[in-house]
């Protein structure tokens, strides 16, 4: 196949694509016709801003003058028919030049915000292309801040940066203006002090971005460290270096704010000079202006004009002067943010396009030559050269260190070779778009990266490239996509619809949904994953409205578990629900409420509190029983566990309580020996109440439920769920041996009760039960479909270290690479775990090239080609055979090495 795409070369000059190198000429690239616009609607203000300052004189002196009736376009006016004209007039003007500077305003926030939109998607998208190195020397935490908080700003203002100014310039001209107008003294007399402003702010303005340069670059640093201790806070707790994490971080909050304090020394002095001399200036008005009306020089009215004209003056001028130190702060952001995104040797741009057509498939050999990579000063691989086929397995060997994982990630191409090249039939790789090598080459390396969602979303993902279907909607998500495809594109943002249908199936190997689940289900077996997705099925939900047939057939699944839990090997390994027995293996609160709680009104740790179940409880005469019984439970429990550590193992299996609640509990139990159950305050009444309803009889087995209260209990039961309140009726899912349970798990309705406490193994035989009882019944694959909807958690938290690995493994093979990149992808995993993976992905039908990146050199046998590195280098490679009596005879001359590359 073809070279596609530009030399690597070019690379770093793709830096600056898409990026302008300063906010002003970000802003003429992307947004010149919308500021062309602003600035039409700014001109067009400013003789409505002179109407509204000149009318208010005419009517002044109108009021003040007796030459009345006048003509006026034709007809004779009285005084008050004039006034009232002049007011008409300029109450017009008024709603003109409001709405004008309405129209202004929303339209500078649409620019601004399709602006901020833009620069938003341009760093995100610079991030995509960021070499690997990038990530190691910049913190996560720094990055996310950078797109979110700090670009901010810079939104607000490219809204303004023409607009602005010309806007509150153009009213400040015309106000000077008016003013010249009516006498060129008291014009004089507005502008004396400017020139002061205009040499003292600046420089003032300089020292502060100065200041906001390095407090902003403290705030990353400060960032970056509370990063890296939240990610270590083991090893703080480990070493006890907890002081000296407060002393560091005291020492950069406290050189954040001696900056900060800088700042505002800097800042309330420029302020508190432009207020002075905005009130110095009217006492040139007051004083020349007063003298030119008692002289005759100009009219009362113009005076008063004047004034009014100078009151709108300090607003536009000081909007300037917010503009200006805005523009300023906004240029080191934007300074800052060109710095940070710019990385050398990043991805060229042209080489994540989407791809057009079909993509073609890696073919021939695999060629390394002279390869080479460094990772800041160290020269992690030193001028390597190997070569096999692309269909064929290759293993990487070597200790730690070797260079090996490189190797693995070079071929990948996650990383890009300092010198020499890597070819792929005839092309080379660091050429090639990301639509080839991201879908015909796949890497699997130790720590994998899942992201939030199901584990269905996570295998999905890489089948992801690009939408292929559009999602189904009605007229009015047709209108809601074509104004997103608008802004999207007024905004340089992609229209691709997320909600589109995104899933390449044939590149799975299947021709739809139904058929890609099967191969799903068979990956998943690749990897030795199918049991457990499996059994998250079985702690998953199934909703019976949308899947009556699955309903049903767990309910039949129930009624045959019943059956063979009757076999005398299974007999008391569980504890049936029962609507008119008391279950001794579930808790008090349990047997009250007979069901799944649904949301928190009910949840079972604080179904106490509840003033519902406290009324049903009242009811049945079981209050002054449970605060008794909440008493002994507290007073046996203070005995049994007063003496022993926290943290001691039989505070989590035996206790109601934890360790740091117990000295609570002792003092509630001595105040009740001394003042008796009713003498209690309210709060150790509820504290205490809480016990009885933590109890299992089975379990603790303290003999403080006797078969009254149980009784009782049972009568309370029954009346909880006769009288629960219409508003609360969505809050418990009633067990019922007829229904499915929608709130409760697939395992819990298929068991229809609880493993009884005591009998050995007893959870193990019962799962391993259900397992047999939903293979019988053909549920197997269904109920791993179930699982595929687990959600995973925050980067796959709600998973094993191993899970994750197995799962990184299987979507790797799921998109059928035509070389497939494993660098120690389950070194987690027990040897014979590992073994079976390894085989089963090796013999993967219709299975590519495979890269495996060993721990043990002796599985390198099942391979065909065999690379043993050492310290950046290759020592020996070639078949097994060829590679392991290479390493037997290190005196080989290194000649022999090189000319393998060749064969």
């Amino acid at each position: 196949m073809a070279d596609k795409g530009q030399t690597s070369a070019t690379s770093a000059k793709s830096g600056s694509e898409g990026m302008e190198p300063t906010i002003f000429r970000c802003v003429f690239r992307y947004s010149m016709g919308h500021q062309i616009a602003l600035l039409a609607l700014t001109v067009g203000a400013y003789p409505l801003y002179y109407g509204t300052l000149e009318l208010p004189k005419i009517i002044i002196n109108a009021i003040g003058a007796e030459d009345f009736p006048k003509p006026y376009f034709g007809k004779e006016l009285g005084q008050i028919e004039f006034l009232l004209w002049l007011c008409t007039a300029y109450l017009v003007l008024v709603l003109l030049f409001g709405g004008l500077k309405f129209v202004l305003n929303v339209y500078k926030g649409q620019v601004g915000e399709r602006m901020l939109r833009r620069l938003r998607y341009l760093l995100f998208s610079r991030i995509l292309r960021f070499p690997q190195a990038q990530f190691r020397k910049t913190s996560q935490g720094e990055t996310i801040a950078m797109i979110t908080a700090e670009v901010e700003p810079l939104g607000g203002f490219i809204g303004d940066a023409l607009a602005l100014p010309a806007f509150q310039g153009g009213m400040l001209v015309t106000a000077l203006a008016f003013m010249f107008v009516q006498d060129w003294l008291l014009g004089v007399a507005a502008i004396a002090l400017y020139p002061i402003q205009l040499y003292v702010i600046p420089k003032l303005q300089k020292q502060i971005n100065t200041l906001a340069k390095e407090r902003v670059r403290t705030v990353r640093k400060l960032s970056e460290r509370i990063g890296e201790t939240v990610s270590g806070i083991q090893e703080v707790h480990a070493h006890d270096t907890s002081e000296r994490e407060r002393a560091e971080f005291s020492h950069w909050v406290a050189t954040i704010y001696e900056i900060r304090f800088k700042i505002y020394k800097k800042k309330f002095f420029m302020k508190f000079l432009n207020n002075f001399i905005a009130q110095l200036t009217p006492f040139f008005f007051f004083s020349i202006g007063g003298y030119l009306v008692i002289q005759g020089e100009i009219t009362f009215g113009s005076l008063v004009a004047v004034l009014a004209a100078y009151k709108d003056l300090t607003p536009p001028w000081k909007e300037l002067l917010r503009w200006y130190q805005q523009k300023e702060d906004t240029r080191v952001k934007y300074e800052q943010l060109i710095e940070q995104f710019q990385p050398a040797d990043m991805l060229n741009e042209s080489l994540q396009t989407t791809a057009e057509g079909d993509v073609p498939h890696l073919d021939g050999r695999v060629v390394a030559s002279n390869l080479s990579f460094e990772d800041g000063a160290i020269k992690v691989v030193d001028g390597v050269s190997f070569a096999f086929d692309v269909g064929k397995t290759a293993a990487v060997v070597g200790p730690g260190g070797s260079g090996r994982g490189a190797v693995a990630r070079l071929l990948a191409r996650i990383d890009m070779p300092s010198g020499g090249s890597i070819h792929v039939g005839d092309a080379n790789l660091a050429t090639l778009p990301e639509a080839v090598t991201g879908r015909r080459i796949a890497y699997v390396g130790s720590s994998v990266a899942l992201r939030s969602g199901t584990v269905r979303d996570n295998l999905l993902y890489v089948l992801g490239h690009q939408p292929l279907a559009d999602a189904e909607v009605d007229d009015d998500g047709v209108s809601a996509r074509q104004h997103f495809i608008h802004e999207a594109e007024q905004s340089g943002n992609t229209a691709s619809d997320i909600a589109a249908d995104w899933t390449d199936y044939a590149a799975a190997g299947a021709d739809g949904p139904d058929s890609l689940i099967e191969r799903i289900v068979s990956v998943l077996g690749v990897v030795g994953l199918d049991q457990d997705v499996f059994e998250l099925g079985l702690q998953g939900t199934v909703d019976p409205e949308r899947s009556p047939d699955l309903a049903a057939a767990i309910l039949g699944a129930r009624a045959t578990l019943r059956e063979r839990l009757e076999e005398p090997q299974y007999r008391d390994l569980v504890e049936p629900f029962d609507r008119d027995h008391y279950n001794t293996n579930m808790s008090v609160a349990e047997n009250l409420l007979f069901g799944t709680p649904i949301g928190s009104e009910f949840d079972l740790d604080h179904v106490g509190e509840n003033a519902y179940v406290l009324s049903v409880l009242r009811d049945a005469d079981l209050l002054d029983a449970f605060l008794s019984t909440g008493i002994q439970v507290a007073t046996i429990t203070v005995e049994l566990f007063r003496d022993l550590p926290a943290g001691h193992e039989f505070f989590e299996r035996f206790s109601f309580v934890s360790a740091d609640a117990l000295p609570e509990f002792e003092a509630a139990v001595r105040r009740a020996d001394v003042a008796g159950p009713d003498g209690l305050e309210e709060a150790d009444r509820n504290l205490l109440m809480s016990l009885p309803f933590k109890l299992v009889p089975a379990r603790h087995r303290l003999g403080v439920l006797d078969e009254g209260i149980r009784h009782r209990i049972l009568e309370a039961r029954d009346a909880f769920a006769a009288g629960l309140p219409e508003n609360l009726r969505g809050s418990v899912a009633f067990f019922d041996a007829e229904r499915y349970n929608a709130a409760a798990s697939v395992q819990d309705n298929i068991l229809f009760g609880k493993p009884a406490y005591g009998r050995q193994q007893s959870q193990r035989r019962v799962a391993a039960l259900i397992g047999e009882v939903v293979a019988a019944l053909g549920l197997r694959r269904v109920l791993v479909e179930v699982g595929l909807d687990y959600a995973v958690g925050v980067s796959g938290s709600r998973l094993s270290l191993v899970q994750r690995q197995k799962l990184g493994v299987a979507r790797a093979v799921l998109k059928r690479p035509d070389l497939l990149v494993i660098d120690r992808a389950t070194a987690s995993l027990d040897r014979a775990s590992h073994g079976a993976i390894l085989d089963r992905v090796l013999g993967e039908p219709g299975r590519g090239g495979v890269v495996w990146v060993l721990d043990d050199p002796g599985e390198a046998a099942s391979f065909d080609h065999v690379i043993t590195m050492e310290a950046g280098k290759i020592v020996s490679q070639g078949s097994p055979q060829e590679s392991a009596k290479a390493v037997q005879t290190p005196s080989q001359d290194s000649d022999s090495v090189e000319s393998a590359a060749g064969e």
